[in-house]
């Protein structure tokens, strides 16, 4: 039987998010994020098209590697103006009833007791539909405005980030027993202390006494995202993700970093099929595929080229204001992310990557995919993507908010549901549960050793 395709919704709370420049557009209201009722539109929107989930990005710094400062950042709105991701979600979980919220929180700047509670509350509010998108972070200027020098070396982030989920699982699975609040008016006791207790912690990196919160939330564990497709990246997918967010321009450079991941969570001594993978996509789709292509080019007449590169050489570590735009790109080792300059140089050995090529591919879409054409023409490639890849569905970028996702969700989905590719009605209960089957952690999942029992 054919695998069901999964959809969330790839967002920021930003103006450019993957697409730079396409805020000029006449039709995008991307500049409404500063709105609730944006984000509380969209999130119906998408639950009315059955998405798991929206995806929410984020980062704790400005993209100024490119041209060595945060002039074109500024100027072309790339990821800056950039609000909190995590004050839209109980707006847009009080409007809806089974999407779910992946928030992305920057673990190397949050201590983790309040991060803990921050989350707990939110998986309360939203009765158990939220998630966190785990990352260490990749730029410097993270960094420094955190009050450091720079980041730690990428391999070292990711060291202090194991040392911080063993503190969290603590807080979330093993300070309060399932039974610790009775609320007994009889007895005016509210939490039997008995069934709660301190959570000591004595790491290389973190150190912690104290009693979470927060009493149990419905999943007590956020369910786990992550994006990391280094070696480093993936051996902490394969121990801790229950959903691996990956980017790659084609079905080569993402095949073989699905197998990796998979590959990883067998040697961490977990089910490798019980990982969902999602491969950022941008699709644009239209009653016919002439009309698909007529939006294309009109979109292109927005693009914003430099904005584009100004995203590379933050996600890069690269200056690629320093680079001719004939010039083929060159791999290098440093300590900002490593999958976009894989995608560019090494991923996929068949081609090579200009400037100019980097340009023209990013400046709609980011580093993922473009699928251009009718719901029947995108339904063909999409089921190619998932039986090449192994895929279990897409983080889906926009071109033009609402457009993009509208579109989607009016043409595309029922095309899917008659091909019996994707679903007709929500599963019940929490996040969890819904791509899962289940509340809590599986039992191979090293949170469940904190578990109290």
């Amino acid at each position: 039987m054919p695998r069901e395709i999964r959809f969330n919704a790839f967002e920021m709370n930003c103006v450019v998010h993957q697409s730079p420049g396409l805020w000029r557009h006449p039709r995008d209201r991307s500049r409404d994020y500063r709105k609730l009722q944006s984000w509380v539109a969209l999130a119906r929107t998408l639950e009315r098209g059955l998405f798991d989930g929206i995806f929410l990005a984020d980062v704790l710094g400005v993209y100024d590697v490119f041209g060595g400062s945060a002039q074109s950042a500024l100027a072309h709105a790339t990821q800056v103006p950039v609000n909190d991701p995590l004050l839209l979600v109980p707006a847009m979980a009080a409007a809806t009833e089974h999407l779910g919220f992946g928030v992305t929180v920057t673990l190397s700047y949050e201590p983790p007791l309040p991060f803990a509670r921050r989350m707990s509350t939110l998986d309360h509010l939203t009765d158990g539909r939220i998630g966190w998108n785990v990352v260490t972070g990749y730029l410097d200027s993270a960094a420094r405005g955190m009050g450091e020098v720079g980041q730690r070396r990428h391999d070292d982030r990711y060291a202090a980030a194991e040392d911080y989920m063993a503190v969290v699982y603590k807080l979330w699975e093993g300070s309060w027993a399932d039974d610790a609040v009775v609320a007994d008016t009889a007895t005016g006791v509210f939490t039997n202390p008995d069934r709660v207790r301190r959570v000591s912690h004595e790491g290389t990196h973190y150190r912690l006494d104290a009693v979470h919160l927060s009493e149990p939330s419905p999943q007590r564990t956020p369910v786990l995202y992550q994006a990391g497709t280094s070696p480093a990246g993936r051996a902490f997918a394969g121990r801790h993700a229950e959903c691996v967010f990956m980017s790659g321009p084609s079905v080569q450079v993402i095949t073989p970093r699905g197998a990796s991941i998979r590959a990883a969570a067998r040697d961490a001594g977990r089910d490798p099929t019980a990982i969902l993978i999602f491969a950022l996509m941008t699709i644009i789709v239209a009653p016919s595929d002439a009309e698909a292509k007529a939006l294309l080019d009109d979109y292109r007449g927005y693009a914003d080229h430099e904005g584009a590169l100004t995203l590379m050489s933050g996600w890069t570590g690269v200056d690629f204001s320093t680079l001719d735009l004939d010039s083929i790109v060159q791999h290098v080792e440093n300590d900002a992310g490593r999958s976009a300059l894989d995608n560019i140089t090494r991923a996929d050995p068949s081609r090579t990557w200009t400037v100019r090529d980097v340009a023209e591919h990013v400046a709609i879409g980011g580093i993922g995919p473009l699928i251009v054409g009718s719901p029947a023409t995108v339904a063909d490639e999409l089921e190619r993507w998932m039986e090449t890849t192994d895929l279990n569905g897409f983080n889906l970028a926009f071109a033009v908010r609402p457009e993009t996702f509208d579109a989607v969700v009016d043409l595309l989905v029922p095309e899917l549901q008659r091909r019996g590719r994707y679903k007709t009605a929500y599963a019940p209960g929490t996040l969890r549960n819904k791509l899962f089957g289940h509340d809590r952690l599986d039992e191979t999942h090293p949170a469940a050793s904190v578990r109290w029992l």
